[in-house]
């Protein structure tokens, strides 16, 4: 499915190219399913305003789901036949995965948990990364309090999930019904933050001393709530500090503060083995049976991926929406 322009509900179109040529150190993935995520649907209204966009026409996605079809002459570590995930495409010369295969370069992907379906593995890549680097760079320890603010989202239900298996107490914000019945349902406290201040939750969850780990994936001026949420000397992860903020909550009390951008591996061609090393590891977690993706109740097919960006951009979706190919 191929993007001829970039612009606010620009529209995919079917077409058929070649199928992509092995270099040394990829894998040839015949893809089962692909899952859209908040930057996929930046790149298709923002375009060229984003430096990693890639130009048009272009076959957009990153995060996929599939069975090897063909390896490199140089690959020992994968075969024919290895049902494999990860984000491997979709930036700058890299082709993505709304397509019938992609050429994986083996840094970037894992084999895929026997436990979940394709639809379920190409949900997790991204985010499944993004939460598990967070929670690690800001040194994540058993028996820590750790707020997700967004712990429903795509990111945000990964970190929860995540932050139970390195044995935190862990308490997530949601706003509605579902999102707070989904944060419990993973064995977190839910914080309804409609009806409660970050005071009142500090002191009803803490004693008025704070947490002493916060992952914000919903961000921007909610980064200050995260400052304010945070014990003396505390850790914040954030996922959107795309903003100007007053740092002298965080100064005053002696926080870390870690940004994370997932795509720097594959922007700038940096350290990508971290990433199958990750989702190596999520595998492993999954298959222990401590982690579970939230998908959409929407069902796409791969033709359908416009709507499927549609229902990402509406807010409405409630987990990952995927598109099965």
């Amino acid at each position: 499915m191929q993007i001829n322009q970039y612009g606010e509900k620009a529209s995919f179109e079917e077409t058929n190219v070649d199928k992509p040529n092995l270099q040394s150190g990829q894998v040839l993935v015949k893809i089962a399913a692909s899952s859209i995520n908040t930057v996929d649907t930046m790149i298709r209204s923002m375009g060229s305003d984003l430096p990693f966009a890639p130009a048009t026409p272009a076959i957009l996605g990153m995060d996929f789901a599939g069975t090897i079809e063909a390896v490199a002459d140089d690959v020992t570590t994968y075969k024919i036949g290895d049902e494999v995930y990860g984000c491997a495409g979709g930036l700058g010369d890299l082709q993505g995965t709304l397509a019938d295969y992609i050429a994986a370069d083996i840094r970037l992907i894992a084999r895929k948990a026997g436990t979940i379906s394709m639809k379920e593995a190409a949900a997790l890549p991204l985010v499944g990364i993004t939460a598990y680097e967070g929670l690690k760079r800001a040194a994540i320890k058993s028996g820590q309090t750790v707020l997700v603010h967004g712990g429903s989202g795509g990111v945000g239900h990964v970190a929860v999930q995540l932050a139970k298996y390195f044995e935190a107490t862990v308490f997530a914000t949601g706003g509605g019904a579902k999102q707070l019945e989904r944060i419990k349902s993973y064995g977190a406290t839910a914080i309804n933050y409609k009806e409660e201040s970050v005071e009142d939750y500090v002191n009803k969850y803490t004693a008025g001393a704070g947490f002493d780990l916060v992952y914000d994936t919903v961000g921007s001026e909610n980064l200050l709530k995260s400052f304010e949420a945070a014990t003396l000397n505390g850790q914040v992860a954030t996922t959107v500090s795309l903003c100007e903020l007053d740092l002298s909550t965080a100064h005053f009390k002696g926080l870390s503060l870690h940004v994370v951008f997932m795509l720097i591996p594959m922007i700038h061609n940096f350290n990508k083995s971290q990433h199958g090393e990750i989702l190596a590891k999520l595998t492993e977690i999954i298959e222990l049976g401590h982690l579970k993706p939230l998908l959409d109740d929407e069902n796409f097919k791969l033709t359908d991926v416009s709507a499927a960006y549609d229902r990402l951009e509406s807010g409405n979706a409630i987990g990952k929406v995927v598109v099965e190919n």
